[in-house]
C-alpha cells in the first residue's frame, strides 16, 4: 500500500476540462475533456461556450479519472485547482468544484497559478526540478521567461510578450493560410514541407536598441502583420500562396526568437537547465532548435511529452502534490478565481 498522499488536480483556465490524479511524484491518470470542436467554427475560444462546457464535463471527467486510476474519490488527500490566470468564467467553474470537493471530502485546498503548474508538470516525467531552473512558457495566452528557484514559492518573471503570445500568432497565421483552428499543429505540419528560409520575416524585439529595454520580452504582433501583408501582396498579384513556405518561414521566426532569448537568459543568469512548457512546446521545430542551441551552450533541456504541454489536470495535481509535500499553507475557502493572477503568486 502506497502511503504517499493522493492529490486531485482540476484545470479549467481555457477550453479544456482537465482532471489529474498524482500520488507523490507519480502520475496515475490525466483525464481531459476538450471543447475545442465547439470553438473551431468561431475561429477561437468563446468564453461563454467554454464555461458551459466545463460545467457539463466536470463531474463525468472526475468520475472517469477516478475509474481509470482505480481509486475512490474518498481516497483523495488534497485538491488543487487553477485559480488563475485564465478566462474568468471558466476559472470559476473549476474553483467552485474544487471548493465543493475540499469541503465534502474534508481535505486541504490549493489554488495554484496556471503558469507555475506548467513548470511543475515536468517533474512527473523527468523528476525533481533543479533549483534554479529557467522556464520558457509558450501558449495561446502566454509567452514568458521565468527564473524558478522554487516552483512552490519563488517564481520570478524575467520577460513576457508585450502583445500577441506565440500561440495566438500561430492561430492567426493559420487562419490567414486557410488552416483549421487551433492553428499550431496545422502550421507545424505544413512547415515540414516548406522552406524555413524562403521568406525573411521579422524577428520582433531582437534589434540592439530593442534588447536594451526588452532583453527577455517577446512581440509577435509585427510578425503576424508581416505575414498578412506578404500573403495579401501575393493574392493581389494573382499568384498562388505557397502555404508550406509561409508556414515554415513564420514558424522559424517564432522559434528563432524564443530559443535565442531563452538560451541568453540561461547564460546571463548562470542557469544550466532550461524547461519549455505550454501548448507551443509541442511544436516539433521549437523542440529541435531548442535542443541544438542548448547543446551548443552546455544547457540541459527539459521538455514534457506533448500531452503534458497543453493544459491538463496533471500539471495542477503535480504542483499541488509539491505544495503538500513541502508543507505549504493551503488556500482558504474564499479562494478567488483571478483571471489576471500574477505569476509571482504561485498559490492563492
Amino acid at each position: 500500500m502506497n502511503d504517499e498522499p493522493l492529490v486531485l488536480g482540476i484545470e479549467t483556465s481555457c477550453d479544456e476540462t482537465g482532471v489529474g490524479l498524482v500520488r507523490g511524484g507519480t502520475l496515475l491518470v490525466d483525464a481531459v475533456a476538450s471543447s475545442v470542436d465547439e470553438h473551431a467554427r468561431f475561429g477561437g475560444v468563446v468564453p461563454e461556450v467554454a464555461s458551459r462546457a466545463h460545467l457539463e464535463a466536470m463531474v463525468p471527467t472526475i468520475e472517469r479519472a477516478c475509474r481509470e486510476a482505480g481509486v475512490r474519490l474518498q481516497d483523495v488527500d488534497a485538491v488543487a485547482v487553477t485559480s488563475g490566470p485564465g478566462l474568468a468564467g471558466a476559472l470559476l467553474v473549476g474553483v467552485a468544484a474544487a471548493k465543493a470537493l475540499s469541503v465534502g471530502l474534508g481535505v486541504p485546498l490549493f489554488g495554484v497559478n496556471h503558469l507555475a503548474a506548467h513548470v511543475a508538470v515536468d517533474t512527473l516525467e523527468h523528476g525533481p526540478l533543479p533549483e534554479p531552473t529557467m522556464a520558457l512558457l509558450v501558449s495561446g495566452g502566454h509567452s514568458s521567461l521565468l527564473l524558478v528557484p522554487d516552483v512552490t514559492a519563488d517564481v520570478r518573471p524575467l520577460g513576457q510578450t508585450i502583445d500577441d503570445a506565440a500561440g495566438e500568432a500561430f492561430d492567426k497565421v493559420a487562419r490567414l493560410l486557410g488552416l483549421p483552428f487551433p492553428g499550431g499543429p496545422h502550421v507545424d505540419r505544413q512547415a515540414r514541407e516548406g522552406d524555413p528560409g524562403a521568406i525573411a520575416f521579422p524577428r520582433g524585439l531582437s534589434a540592439p536598441h530593442d534588447l536594451e529595454r526588452h532583453r527577455y520580452d517577446f512581440s509577435f504582433s509585427g510578425l503576424k502583420t508581416a505575414v498578412a501583408r506578404w500573403v495579401e501582396r501575393r493574392q493581389a498579384d494573382g499568384e498562388p500562396v505557397p502555404v508550406a513556405d509561409v508556414a515554415a518561414s513564420f514558424q522559424e521566426a517564432v522559434v528563432d526568437v524564443l530559443t535565442r532569448k531563452a538560451v541568453a537568459a540561461c547564460r546571463e543568469n548562470g542557469v544550466d537547465h532550461l524547461l519549455i512548457g505550454g501548448g507551443v512546446a509541442a511544436n516539433s521545430r521549437l523542440r529541435a532548435v531548442a535542443q541544438e542551441r542548448c547543446d551548443a551552450a552546455g544547457i540541459t533541456l527539459r521538455v514534457p511529452r506533448p500531452g503534458l504541454c497543453t493544459d491538463n489536470g496533471a500539471m495542477v495535481a503535480a504542483l499541488g502534490a509539491q505544495l503538500l509535500a513541502r508543507g505549504r499553507t493551503p488556500s482558504a475557502l474564499d479562494l478567488p478565481a483571478d483571471s489576471s493572477m500574477p505569476v509571482e503568486l504561485v498559490r492563492a
